[in-house]
C-alpha cells in the first residue's frame, strides 16, 4: 500500500501528498485522477496543520481567533477532546506548546492514533460506543471537575465526538446508549436527530462539559464534520450552548417509531425531562459558556476548496455542486446523475469536466447486508448512470471509513453495472438488500479492477467527498 509520510525528529507521521494515493496496485488513468484529487482535498484538512494555522505561540502567550492567552497567568494547561481527527491536533499543539501542556487525556477511535509524549489517548469503539470510551470520558471529566480559575482547559473536538465522548446521566447505562444509537443509526436518522437525542442522555454533550469545567477558561478547537459548521451540532456540542430540548428528542424518537423500540428506562428518562425533573441542556446565556471560546479550524469548505485546484491543474474543467449534500444516498446518487447528464449534455469533444460535492447523506437500512453511505451512494450512481461512456465517481469517507467495513467508499463508471451483470452479479439486488460492501467486493475479485477506496485511518474528518469527471471526447 502507498503511503505518504512527513517527518517529525524521528517520527514517520502520514500525511497527503500529491501523486500518490492509497489503493494497492495499479488503477486505471481516471481513477488515478479521481485519487489525486481525493488526496488534495484530504491535504487541505489535515488536523495538524489546520491547528497550527488557526494559533500562534510567542512570548509565553497563546493566540488564537482575536483572543490572547497568557499562560504564565494559568498554572496549569489542559489538553482533552475526543474525536476522530484529535491525536493529529494533539500532536499539533505538543509541537507547538511542548512542556507548557501540564497533561492531557483524548478519545480517539481505534487505530487513529499518534505518536503524542504529553497527551495520553483512549482508544474507543465508534459510531456504537463502549466501555473504553465511558472510562476514557470520566477520566477527562474528572481533569474538567479538578480544573480552577487558574487552569486553562484546550479541548480538541472533531468527528466521532459524539460516540467516543460517553457518559450517561444517571440513571443510564451504557448499553442504553448502545441501542439507542443502533437503533437510529439503522433508522436513516441525520446527524442533527441523532445528536439531539443524545445529548439529552449524555452528561457531557450539549454543553454540559463546559460547565463540568468552570470556572476554568476553555478554548475548544474544532475541526468540523457537520453540514453548516454548527457548534451544537460537531460532536454534540459539549462545549456549545444547546438549541434542542428534551421534547426534540422525544420527537425525533416518534418520528421513526422508536418509543416502543428504545430501552423503556431511556424512555422514562427523557419524558421525566420533558417534565422538568431532569436538568436541560445548556442553553444561551449560561455563564459557564462566558469563559468558553469555540473557533472552526476547519471543514468541508476547505476540503473541496482544494480539490477544485487540484483538478483545474490536472486539466479539467472544475464545478463544487453542493458543500450540504445530505439525505438518502439513493437519493443524493440520482441528484448526482442528473447534474451530470447536464453537464455531459453541453460538452463537446475534449472538453474535461470534474463535478464535486461534498456532505454526509444517510442509508434507511432494510437489507441485511454491508455497507456504508459512500458504498451505497456509489452503487446507487452506477445503476444511474449506466451506458452513460466517460463518467466516473468517487465517494469515499475523509475519515477513511464507511460504515463498518474497511473501505473508505468506492469508485464506479458507466460500464460496471453492465460489466457486473455480465459475471453473474445483479448489482440491483446488492443495493435492495443495503449489501454495497460485498457487492463491490465480489465484482473485484471477479474483475480484477479496483473498485473499493481502502485508504485506513486518514488522521482526518470532514464529511465525505465525491469527485465525478466527465470526459467529452467519448460521444
Amino acid at each position: 500500500m502507498s503511503r505518504w509520510s512527513q517527518r517529525r525528529g524521528s517520527d514517520v507521521l502520514p500525511l497527503p501528498s500529491e501523486g500518490e494515493g492509497w489503493c494497492e496496485g495499479e488503477v486505471q488513468v481516471n481513477n488515478r485522477h479521481l485519487i489525486d484529487i481525493f488526496n488534495a482535498g484530504l491535504a487541505a484538512v489535515d488536523p495538524y496543520h489546520a491547528v497550527l494555522r488557526n494559533i500562534t505561540f510567542d512570548n509565553n502567550c497563546l493566540h488564537t481567533a482575536g483572543a490572547a492567552y497568557e499562560l504564565d497567568a494559568f498554572s496549569r494547561v489542559l489538553v482533552v477532546g475526543a474525536g476522530k481527527a484529535t491525536a493529529r491536533m494533539a500532536l499539533a499543539l505538543e509541537d507547538a506548546l511542548g512542556d507548557r501542556i501540564t497533561e492531557g487525556l483524548i478519545v480517539v477511535k481505534e487505530g487513529h492514533t499518534a505518536p503524542l509524549k504529553i497527551i495520553k489517548q483512549v482508544e474507543a469503539s465508534h459510531p456504537v460506543p463502549n466501555e473504553a470510551g465511558v472510562e476514557g470520558t470520566k477520566r477527562i471529566v474528572e481533569l474538567a471537575r479538578a480544573a480552577d480559575e487558574k487552569t486553562l482547559v484546550i479541548c480538541l473536538l472533531s468527528g466521532g465526538a459524539s460516540a467516543l465522548l460517553v457518559a450517561p446521566m444517571n440513571g443510564l447505562t451504557l448499553n442504553d446508549k448502545q441501542e439507542v444509537t443502533s437503533l437510529l443509526l439503522k433508522s436513516g436518522a441525520s446527524i442533527e436527530e441523532l445528536n439531539a437525542v443524545r445529548k439529552h442522555l449524555s452528561a457531557v454533550k450539549g454543553g454540559r462539559f463546559a460547565k463540568a469545567a468552570c470556572p476554568a477558561q476553555v478554548v475548544t478547537l474544532v475541526l468540523s464534520d457537520v453540514i453548516g459548521d454548527r457548534l451544537d451540532v460537531i460532536a454534540s456540542g459539549p462545549t456549545a450552548r444547546d438549541s434542542t430540548t428534551f421534547a426534540d428528542a422525544m420527537a425525533v424518537l416518534g418520528k421513526y417509531g422508536l418509543k416502543n423500540t428504545i430501552p423503556p428506562r431511556v424512555l422514562a428518562f427523557l419524558e421525566r425531562g420533558m417534565n422538568g425533573q431532569e436538568p436541560e441542556t445548556v442553553k444561551s446565556g449560561d455563564s459557564c459558556l462566558h469563559k468558553t471560546r469555540n473557533v472552526i479550524i476547519g471543514g468541508i469548505t476547505q476540503a473541496l476548496s482544494a480539490a477544485r485546484e487540484k483538478a483545474r491543474q490536472l486539466g479539467f474543467a472544475p464545478e463544487v455542486i453542493t458543500g450540504e449534500l445530505q439525505g438518502e444516498a439513493r437519493d443524493a446518487a440520482r441528484f448526482l446523475a442528473t447534474a451530470v447528464r447536464r453537464a455531459y449534455d453541453a460538452m463537446k469533444p475534449g472538453d474535461l469536466r470534474c463535478l464535486l460535492s461534498g456532505g454526509e447523506t444517510t442509508v434507511t437500512v432494510k437489507g441485511p447486508g454491508k455497507g456504508g453511505r459512500n458504498q451505497e451512494l456509489a452503487l446507487a450512481f452506477a445503476l444511474e448512470i449506466e451506458g452513460l461512456d466517460g463518467v466516473s465517481l468517487l465517494s469515499a469517507g475523509t475519515d477513511g471509513t464507511d460504515g463498518r467495513t474497511d473501505a473508505a467508499g468506492a469508485i464506479v463508471d458507466g460500464s460496471i453495472a453492465s460489466r457486473a451483470r455480465s459475471l453473474g452479479i445483479d448489482p440491483a439486488h446488492y443495493l435492495d438488500y443495503n449489501d454495497s460492501y460485498v457487492f463491490f467486493q465480489r465484482f473485484d475479485e471477479l474483475s480484477g479492477d479496483k473498485s473499493h477506496v481502502i485508504t485506513g485511518p486518514t488522521g482526518t474528518n470532514v464529511m465525505d467527498l465525491q469527485i465525478i469527471i466527465i470526459e467529452g471526447n467519448t460521444h
